[in-house]
This record gives C-alpha cells, sequence and structure tokens, in this order.
C-alpha cells in the first residue's frame, strides 16, 4: 500500500490535497500518460488507504485542474499535466471572518446563479441525485455524524445540474472547505446548538431542492442566497473563525454586508 505522509504539524491538511499531489506527480512524471484510464475509486482507497470522500474529492480537484476528465459510465481519464495556477483558496485564505466572508460572497455570486439555470435545466437524474445527498445530509445530522460531504454533494450537483461545465469544473477546484463548518474535526461532537443550526441549513437545502424540482428559477436564487448567508450569520459563535488580528469590532459586524 501506498502510504500518504501528514504534512506539516501545524495545521491538519486534507487528504485530498495529498492524494491530487501523489496523483499529479504521476501524471507529470509520465506514469500515468495521457489516454489511460485510472484505477477505479476502490482501489485507489486500497492502494492510499484513504475513504471515498478523499478520492471523490481529489478526483475532483484533478478534474478542475484540466489534469483528468470523467466519462460518465466509463471511467476517469487522464489529460495531461493540466494547469499548475488552476484556481485554489487555500486553507490559510480562509482563518479569519473577513476570509470566510470573501468567499461566501463568491459563492453567492456562483451559486446564486448556479441555482437557478439549474432551475431552469435540470434533468430529473439531476432532481434524484440532489434528493440522495439531501436524505444523507439529514441521516448524518441526526445521527450526530459529519455532513460536509453530502453537503458539498449537494451544491456539486445543483452546479452538474446546469448542463455547463465551468460551473461544476470551478465549484470542484474551490473543495468543501469552502463550506464554513468544514473548518472543525470530523469528531467534534455534535452539541445540541450544533444540530439546531444543521437542521435550519437543511431547511435551506429542501427550499432550493423544491424550488429546482418547480422549475422556478427565481424562488431557487432566493433560497441560495439565505443558505449561503445563513452559513454564517447563524453559525454558533464557538464554531466560527476567529476575527481578524486587532479587530475591535464584534463577530457579527463582519457578516453584515457592505453598504451600496
Amino acid at each position: 500500500m501506498t502510504t500518504i505522509e501528514p504534512t506539516a504539524r501545524r495545521r491538519p491538511r486534507p487528504l485530498a490535497f495529498d492524494l491530487v499531489d501523489a496523483l499529479g506527480a504521476r501524471i507529470r512524471e509520465g506514469g500515468l500518460p495521457p489516454g489511460v484510464k485510472l484505477p477505479t475509486e476502490g482501489q485507489v482507497m486500497a492502494e492510499f488507504g484513504v475513504s471515498r470522500t478523499v478520492v471523490r474529492e481529489a478526483l475532483s480537484r484533478l478534474q478542475a485542474a484540466g489534469m483528468v476528465q470523467t466519462r460518465h459510465g466509463i471511467g476517469t481519464f487522464v489529460v495531461g499535466p493540466g494547469d499548475g495556477a488552476a484556481f485554489r483558496i487555500g486553507p490559510q485564505q480562509q482563518e479569519t471572518l473577513r476570509d470566510v466572508i470573501a468567499v461566501l460572497e463568491l459563492r453567492i455570486g456562483i451559486e446564486t446563479e448556479a441555482a437557478g439555470l439549474a432551475a431552469q435545466r435540470r434533468s430529473k437524474d439531476n432532481l434524484a441525485i440532489l434528493r440522495a445527498a439531501l436524505d444523507e445530509f439529514t441521516q448524518a445530522v441526526e445521527q450526530g455524524r459529519d455532513a460536509v460531504a453530502p453537503d458539498f454533494r449537494f451544491h456539486g450537483e445543483i452546479a452538474r445540474a446546469t448542463q455547463n461545465a465551468h460551473f461544476a469544473s470551478l465549484l470542484a477546484s474551490l473543495g468543501s472547505k469552502i463550506i464554513p463548518r468544514a473548518r472543525l474535526e470530523a469528531s467534534d461532537e455534535v452539541d445540541d446548538d450544533r444540530r439546531a443550526y444543521l437542521r435550519r441549513v437543511n431547511a435551506e437545502h429542501e427550499s432550493i431542492y423544491d424550488a429546482i424540482a418547480a422549475k422556478d428559477a427565481d424562488a431557487a436564487r432566493e433560497a441560495m442566497i439565505r443558505l449561503i448567508r445563513l452559513a454564517v450569520l447563524d453559525m454558533p459563535v464557538k464554531q466560527r473563525p476567529r476575527p481578524p488580528a486587532g479587530s475591535s469590532r464584534g463577530d457579527t459586524a463582519y457578516f453584515t454586508p457592505a453598504a451600496h
């Protein structure tokens, strides 16, 4: 088994990043030449000792970087070395409240329009995957398990339902860390406050799903805006990122949209 060694001790690095580095190195060095089909998810899991969620996030990032391409029902194939300058947001760019707000503003710009387009263009298959992700999210919340993976899968499927590959590629390049609570360790206890917060998040998910199912683009956009603002505005204070160094303003001040 190929092991993925932990990197810096100061801040745990997501295993998906290490898997991207490992597979990316093989592609760049010719071990996985263009046109070759990648091993199955199960084979990658066995070789690197990681979960299916890690494998899927790594493949999404490789696809966003232009290194691989997934052909539905066939598999994932190597395209080439890709673009080393692919856009991404690293953990160090999400440490303060201002950082999180900046990412949420970006998400509002991208995902609001994605929700509207998804409502206009979604297929029955898209709806089925969205429903499955929501059901998995609900189960995770009620059982006290980490719900970040199904949450990100829900947003990723909305991007795919636009039938515009650029939305899906951009969201995949950002990764699940754009969800503010993804900063928390998966093993953190889900207390009553956190569970209540996640239930409110899921209620907004349901509103988005209902609007997309009804092909109501305006309602889908409005529900997505509410959800993304809720992501931090209603998050329990102890789970929020730290305020900017030297700041004298209260936490919630940084979640108030600037006046225009």
